[in-house]
């Protein structure tokens, strides 16, 4: 009895306590759950999901998967413990991230942000995630005075590999460190845990192209990594399904209009997998939210690329100088404040994403004053209307041209006539017009450069039919239509690789356009005839095309103040721009994606740097185009049933 009383008296009072905040252990919260009644595994999942910040972040993620098809699936989440650089260093390294993605563009190592990789990815039992963050705070707490600072790093560029390398014996005390934390980790929390066992570094650009080697290698040498720094054990997850999955995040908010359609709600990130995208058509994509945890279809232009890391979840963050360093557990990465002094924002800048305000509606940067355009040039290009093939489908000429090839109206948004073709209606099939929606589309957009003021010198298109129109439609807004004539330029059609069978389009030549009412200019000579254009050029080959193409435009076009529009197809905005700002080609996959998520009338503007021959891209002296789908609607089928 005596000894009970002894051990009583070694106990605080619990009224003389001080009261912390953040120091609400996993198990309490987790009773919580349980007491509301919540299964275990469900509330589990929930906490490691969240960082285990709280009951109410717990609560919101389990009310907001519900219909979680994989809610109750056992499968744990997959964990990583990084190096993380703070203070000076971190400035430093900030602004090579955002310079080098600014001028080269970017490339595998953004998607993560600076780090020393500790250990390979491992998993951990949802039960066992707090004895892990346990373990984390034990091994850097029994290193605390042991650990070398600052780090010693070397800079090593290869072809494809730019890196700061740790001095080799600094660099095996950091793997014991690494063992320490192992071996506290399968104590602990059951967790086998893998020592990374190669060179230490930081990653600072790979799976860059060529031609950039030069810039990168430059910008790299103007850091100091001598700055100090404050180096963080932090501990990471991922849900490991979506491992090899793109991020992307949500810009716009999306209202299913079918029952195979996700609901977008800005800042939820989706999970989009290459492998599931052959149920989709164009301009859409499948894909799984991060915030509900369910799959369907979205408009591709709905949402922006995003950083593989932007989804992590903290579970620790330790700092080897300061005792009392703060844990963090549970803020995503986007804007982590790993010590207590790194500002949000600039963690933010590392991924790039996009900032959302209000109701999400699109950034407008300032443009440029009117009596600044008088004197510099300016390029305007734009995608196509609204296509008939996209609406209707592939056998939408079947369906409109009866045996005698006359055209039949079916529909409101088809047009009300189209042009005669001397190939006959089977023409249309790989020329296909743009729907009346595609029409007033146009409209809109020359009405809106008209409101700003902006007059058009020169209008250049592509041979295709929907192009010409669009041109004609823009024109039409800007109440210009007669008095500025379309030059139809088959050096701006698309990547002939995307077309499909064993030769080009039968497009309509320019005088029957012209005798279909269009304003085309019938004495106009191209710069590219279409006897150079061959089926399934190279990405080499149509990259060069259209910068050709474009510097002789604008040499045609060369009075100082000209305006100069050229309407043609999605892959336009791109390889029409790119290197007329003095940078390199992307390479194919990435321009694949960029293409895909430019919409109808995706309009960008380029404006001369003076006479130096380079140009840069600018805010549009309009506001982007932005609408939802509107599918068929069959009376007799919705209304008429039994």
């Amino acid at each position: 009895m005596a000894a009970k009383e002894e051990l009583y008296t070694k106990v605080t009072p619990r009224r003389q306590r001080q009261n912390r905040a953040g120091t609400v252990k996993h198990g309490s919260t987790l009773d919580v759950l349980l007491s509301m009644g919540f299964p275990k595994t469900r509330a589990l999942k929930a906490l490691v999901s969240t960082g285990s910040r709280n009951v109410q972040a717990a609560c919101d993620w389990l009310f907001s998967h519900v219909d979680d098809p994989f809610l109750d699936d056992p499968l744990p989440r997959e964990y990583v413990l990084y190096l993380r650089p703070s203070g000076p260093l971190l400035h430093q390294l900030t602004h090579f991230w955002q310079q080098s993605r600014l001028t080269c563009g970017k490339n595998k190592a953004h998607n993560i942000f600076p780090h020393i990789t500790l250990c390979q990815f491992f998993m951990c039992a949802d039960g066992k995630v707090e004895a892990l963050s346990d373990a984390l705070q034990t091994t850097v707490a029994n290193w605390r005075g042991r650990f070398p600072m600052p780090l010693p790093l070397e800079l090593y560029t290869s072809s494809n590999f730019i890196g700061l390398f740790v001095e080799e014996q600094v660099a095996e005390v950091l793997k014991s460190f690494a063992a320490d934390f192992a071996t506290e980790a399968t104590a602990k929390a059951d967790a086998h845990v893998e020592p990374h066992k190669k060179q230490l570094h930081v990653t600072l650009a790979y799976h860059f192209q060529t031609n950039h080697l030069q810039m990168l290698e430059k910008l790299a040498k103007s850091m100091d990594v001598s700055a100090g720094c404050d180096w963080l054990a932090v501990l990471f997850s991922r849900d490991i399904r979506f491992a090899n999955h793109e991020t992307l995040q949500v810009m716009y908010p999306y209202v299913p209009q079918n029952e195979d359609e996700l609901e977008l709600v800005p800042g939820d990130f989706i999970f989009m997998s290459p492998v599931e995208q052959s149920s989709a058509s164009e301009g859409w994509v499948y894909g799984t939210s991060l915030s509900t945890g369910l799959s369907g279809l979205l408009p591709e232009n709905y949402v922006n690329r995003a950083d593989e890391c932007d989804t992590w979840v903290v579970h620790g963050s330790h700092s080897f100088l300061n005792c009392a360093s703060p844990s963090n557990s549970g803020n995503t990465v986007g804007g982590l404040s790993f010590d207590g002094q790194l500002d949000g924002s600039l963690l933010d800048s590392l991924g790039d994403p996009p900032r959302l305000g209000g109701l999400c509606q699109p950034l407008q940067m300032l443009r440029p004053s009117s009596q600044s355009c008088m004197s510099k040039r300016s390029l305007y290009v734009c995608r196509h209307g609204e296509r008939m093939d996209v609406v209707f489908g592939k056998h939408w000429v079947t369906q409109c041209f009866d045996s005698k090839g006359r055209y039949i109206r079916s529909n409101l948004n088809m047009p009300l006539s189209l042009p005669a073709r001397s190939g006959g209606c089977r023409d249309y099939d790989k020329d296909c017009p743009i729907t009346v929606f595609g029409s007033a589309q146009a409209r809109l957009v020359g009405e809106a450069l008209l409101e700003s003021h902006t007059t058009i010198d020169f209008v250049y298109c592509s041979p295709s039919l929907r192009c010409v129109q669009t041109a004609q439609h823009i024109l039409q807004g800007l109440q210009q239509e007669g008095k500025t004539k379309i030059r139809v330029e088959p050096g701006l059609f698309e990547w002939t690789k995307w077309v499909s069978g064993t030769c080009i389009p039968a497009w309509i030549p320019p005088a029957e356009l012209a005798a279909a009412n269009l304003s085309v200019d019938t004495t106009y000579r191209p710069h590219i005839p279409i006897s150079k254009l061959g089926v399934a050029e190279s990405y080499d080959t149509y990259i060069s095309r259209s910068f050709q193409v474009t510097r002789e435009i604008l040499a045609e076009c060369k009075t100082p103040g000209n305006q100069v529009l050229i309407v043609a197809h999605a892959s336009s905005l791109e390889a029409c721009t790119r290197q007329m700002q003095g940078l390199s080609p992307q390479n194919s996959k990435d321009f694949v994606q960029v293409v895909r998520k430019i919409p109808y009338l995706g309009f960008c503007a380029c404006e001369e740097m003076g006479e130096t021959g380079v140009w840069q891209l600018v805010d549009p002296p309009i506001l982007p185009l932005t609408h939802g789908p509107n599918h068929s609607f069959n009376w007799r089928e919705m209304l008429m049933q039994d």
